[in-house]
């Protein structure tokens, strides 16, 4: 009789063990400048640390949250502002070389 193999998807969110994976994951994910893979990001960093809680944190509903971070969503700078403050990530801005610049 042959064993049958399940597989299920790979979730990002389960191997964001540490803060340090968490920064440096969001710190990738800022360099490339797109701000609707900034916000599925966040999402896979919420998952990882508890949609629901970060949802009561920031006064949000779980399903407006999950959309505002899809990444097909186009949640306001105060609503990101307010979910990486309740993360407990901060936001800092850095100098770009000429080169970089947009």
């Amino acid at each position: 009789m042959e064993e049958k193999i399940t597989f299920r998807p790979f979730d990002l969110a389960h191997s964001l063990d540490s803060e340090e994976e968490i920064v440096e994951f969001l710190r990738v994910a800022f360099l490339q400048g797109d701000a609707a893979h900034i916000a599925h990001c966040l999402g896979i960093v919420a998952r990882a640390r508890n949609m629901a809680q970060l949802a009561r944190d920031v006064g949000m509903s779980r399903p407006a949250l999950y959309k505002a971070l899809s990444g097909e969503g186009n949640p306001e700078f105060a609503t990101v502002m307010k979910i990486m403050h309740a993360l407990g990530i901060g936001l800092a801005p850095v100098s770009r070389k000429n080169d970089e610049a947009a």
